[in-house]
Order: C-alpha cells, then sequence, then structure tokens
C-alpha cells in the first residue's frame, strides 16, 4: 500500500517525495511504501495540531464522546482493511490483528468515558472572601510515539486519552508498521474529528532521530509519551529532558511468572505458553523467566515442554498456525544466540531452539541461572527460561533481580500467599493465578524502574495528559502591608 503523512485530515507527501519500504519478514516482499518525513514535514505537523488546538480544547464534552465512539464503531467494522496491511508489515496473524482492533476500539470508548471526570478541587483558603480552586485544563500539543508490535492498540492508546483531555495529537509512527498506524488518520478524519486535531507522520528509520527531536522542541508540543525500548526511551526522555517537557514512558520488561510449590500446575503450564508464546514473545509483557519452586519443578517443565512442542510454528496466513515469523531474520537470530550460549552454560534445551530464517519453535530453556544473559537480557522472542529455586523467598528475589519492572504473575492455591508475594516483586502489574499479558483499557498500565513511568488508562491518564492549576477569586478586598 502507500502510506502518506497524514497532516490537517490530508494526505500528503513528504517534502520532497521521499519515501522507504516496509516489506514482510517473512516473505521480503514489499508490502508498504510509506513517506519519509523531514524536518519541515515535522514542523508542519505540529503547527497544525497548534492552530488546531484553541477550537478543539473548546469542544463540549459530549462532542468529544461523540466523536471518540464514532471512531471506536469505525475501526471495529475495518479489521479486514488492518489486517491486510498488519500481517504483511508485521508477521502478525490474523487473531493478533483482530485482538488489536477490538482492544484499541473499547480503549476509545473508555477514553470517552473520561471527556465528563476530568474534575477539579474547591480548597480552604487563609485569605478572607477568597475562593480556592485547582482545575485541570489541556497542555496543547500531545506527542505520541507507537510501537509496531501492537501497533493499534499502542498507537490508539498513544493519542486517545489526550483527545479526550481536550488536547490535540501527534503520532510518530513505526518505521516497521508505518502503513498500519496510517490507516487510524483515516479512521479519525471519517468520524468527524476536525482538520489538525489528528496528525500522523512517518520516518525513514535513519531519519528517526531529527524527526523526533525536532518535534519534541517544537513549542506547541507539551507532553510526549512513548512506547518502545527501554534504550530508546532514555533517549527520548533525555532530549524531553533538555526542553522541560514532561515523558511517558512504557519501555521493556523481563517479566517474571512465580510458580510455587501449591500451584495448579496445568493452569500455570497454559498462562506460561500464552505469555511466553503469544505473537512470539513480541509484547513488552512477554513472560521472559518462569521462576519455579524446585519441588514441583521437574513435573512442570515436563508439561511445558510438551506444551511447547504441541505449538506449530510458520505461515500465520494458515489458520492453524500460533507461531510466525519474528520481525526479522536478525531478531530471530539474536534469540537463538542467546538460547545457544545458555546451554553452552549449562541450561537444558527442552524444546525448541532453532531459527529458521525468522521463525523460531516454542522454546523451553530449564536450569537458567543468573550468569547467563538470557536471564537478564530482554530476548522478544519465542523463550520460556525456567529459572529453579527452593523457597519463596528466593523466588522474590529471582523476580526483583532485573532492572525492569513492568508486568508479573504469581501462581498459588494460597491466595493469602500469593497476594503477599505479589505485594513484594518489583511490578508496575501483577497477577495472581493469571498470566502476565494481560490489558484492560480502564486499568492503569505502567511499569517501574527501568520499564518506565506513568501510566496510560483509566482515569490515571488524565493526569498525564492536563495541566494542574491553581486559581483563585477574591470576593473581598484584599489586605496588604504596604
Amino acid at each position: 500500500m502507500e502510506a502518506s503523512l497524514f497532516i490537517n485530515n490530508k494526505d500528503v507527501a513528504a517534502t520532497g517525495g521521499g519515501t522507504f519500504e516496509r516489506r514482510d519478514p517473512l516473505t521480503d516482499k514489499i508490502v508498504t511504501k510509506a513517506a519519509a518525513a523531514t524536518v519541515a514535514d515535522a514542523q508542519a505537523a505540529a503547527d497544525a495540531a497548534a492552530a488546531a488546538f484553541p477550537a478543539w480544547s473548546a469542544v463540549r464534552p459530549t462532542e468529544r464522546r461523540a466523536l471518540l465512539h464514532k471512531a471506536a464503531d469505525l475501526l471495529a467494522s475495518s479489521a479486514d482493511n488492518f489486517a491486510a496491511v498488519q500481517m504483511g508489515e508485521t508477521g502478525a496473524a490474523g487473531a493478533w490483528v483482530r485482538f488489536n482492533v477490538g482492544l484499541a476500539a473499547t480503549m476509545l470508548r473508555e477514553t470517552a468515558s473520561l471527556v465528563s471526570q476530568i474534575t477539579g478541587e474547591t480548597h480552604p483558603s487563609e485569605i478572607p472572601g477568597c475562593v480556592s480552586l485547582s482545575v485541570r485544563q489541556p497542555v496543547g500539543v500531545v506527542l505520541g510515539i507507537a510501537p509496531w508490535n501492537a501497533p493499534i492498540i499502542l498507537a490508539v492508546r498513544a493519542i486517545a486519552a489526550a483527545l479526550a483531555c481536550g488536547n490535540t495529537v501527534i503520532l510518530k509512527s513505526s518505521e516497521v508498521s508505518p502503513g498500519t498506524q496510517f490507516l487510524l488518520g483515516r479512521v479519525f478524519r471519517d468520524a468527524g474529528f476536525p482538520a489538525g486535531v489528528v496528525n500522523i507522520i512517518s520516518n525513514a528509520p535513519a531519519d528517526a532521530g531529527k524527526v523526533v527531536e525536532t518535534l519534541i522542541a517544537h513549542p506547541a508540543v507539551r507532553r510526549i509519551n512513548f512506547t518502545g525500548s527501554t534504550r530508546v526511551g532514555r533517549i527520548v526522555a533525555e532530549t524531553a529532558g533538555r526542553h522541560l517537557k514532561p515523558v511517558l514512558l512504557e519501555l521493556g520488561g523481563k517479566a517474571p511468572m512465580l510458580v510455587l510449590d501449591d500451584a495448579d500446575l496445568d493452569e500455570a503450564v497454559n498462562a506460561a505458553a500464552f505469555g511466553a508464546f503469544m505473537y512470539q514473545g513480541q509484547i513488552c509483557m512477554s513472560t521472559e523467566r518462569v521462576v519455579v519452586d524446585r519441588k514441583i519443578a521437574d513435573t512442570f517443565v515436563a508439561k511445558l515442554g510438551k506444551k511447547a512442542e504441541s505449538l506449530p510454528a510458520g505461515d500465520p496466513r494458515n489458520s492453524n498456525i500460533v507461531l510466525g515469523p519474528l520481525i526479522s531474520a536478525d531478531s530471530a537470530r539474536r534469540v537463538e544466540a542467546l538460547v545457544k550460549e545458555a546451554v553452552g552454560q549449562g541450561a537444558k534445551l527442552v524444546a525448541g531452539g532453532k531459527a529458521d530464517g525468522p521463525l523460531m519453535a516454542a522454546t523451553v530453556l530449564d536450569h537458567v541461572t543468573r550468569d547467563m544473559r538470557i536471564y537478564h537480557e530482554e530476548s522478544f522472542g519465542p523463550v520460556a527460561p525456567v529459572i529453579r529455586v527452593d523457597s519463596v523467598a528466593d523466588a522474590i528475589k529471582v523476580a526483583n533481580d532485573t532492572e525492569y519492572g513492568l508486568s508479573a504473575a504469581v501462581f498459588g492455591r494460597d491466595i493469602n500467599r500469593a497476594l503477599a508475594v505479589a505485594h513484594r516483586i518489583e511490578s508496575g502489574i501483577c497477577h495472581i493465578n493469571g498470566p502476565t499479558v494481560q490489558d484492560e483499557a480502564q486499568i492503569p498500565f505502567g511499569g517501574m524502574k527501568a520499564s518506565g513511568y506513568g501510566r496510560f488508562g483509566g482515569r490515571a491518564a488524565i493526569n498525564e495528559f492536563t495541566e494542574l492549576r491553581w486559581i483563585t477569586i477574591e470576593t473581598e478586598p484584599h489586605h496588604y502591608p504596604f
């Protein structure tokens, strides 16, 4: 497909006509020819959003709500259009695309409910006759930067709450999924959003740094949100920090799943397989460490290995395939190298472990220890590293032995004990007897430590995309000392 820039509700070519290509990771065929934005294009998008802000911020809450609901309806009915592009750009299975569309539509509906929840407070004042108020107001232009692995969900999340709060938005799409995210512009335009309220720009990979820096530096851009790797998140935060602009970051993860000695092993195996192998493990919440009590480890590992071997890998356009390609053959080779290195250091390969181009079978790796790279590094691949421990205290220690802190899970029949363990895990999210991969539109979502800061989702997003101000009204003459 041809993916233009989307500025002021118009499909426009990049200045100078520059483009770049996105190829199918499995077939290497060109899927998308996308506009390669220049610095001038980035400035134009920010200018358009700035010009649209005064009118959009004054739109009544009921009107904003209606537009968000209309966008949700249009998105939900466009699954086939998105599937045709996203499957090619990212190697996703049709079920993953439809999940993206469905959850993103739910996010739009949920954020529509926020428009009447942007409230303030009155405060007691020491000044006679003074009415003291705190109010929340839209900030201006919000820059959202979304990745490729859940390109519809994460792009919508980057912009929906900002719109509900009365801000205008620029979405910088991923270089891997420019066509998928470009289609969102048409959804918002067809829903009736005014020109300039939503703008989407794409850039060639080599130009990402200067395009992002231009957007962050633009005077009208007042908030930035970024979802992606911790490495790039640090760069975004440092750049924003030079301009004293707040950033909401949702970054990498190394999610632990703790299997206590009283866990339902069949349930735990199913959750571990889902968490580690869903979308080839290319999800920020993917189960990257399975921490198992040694007393039940042999049985658990045998069951998980058998489960992994039953999951077919191949072309996701075939309906029986569970694991499609990783985002590139290089990614698969990197994951395979991590596995081979661990085996060389004493880990036991229970299932999988081999890459075939961008494809890799579901992999279970037992007896992983902290001197192995796969213990620490985010693999972003279909690998379940099993770490055996001798006690609950050791399980908690291993769970927290990471720079990351996004998602976690604890399995155990004793709910009081499992809850006590969950409270001691350093992560923004923790599920008891559920997988590490979960998301709901109404829930505050975000991490700790190197997994970022701030929260998407629910009322928490209002704090991120509004300015809290103090306003007073003095109804009596003020007393001055001179």
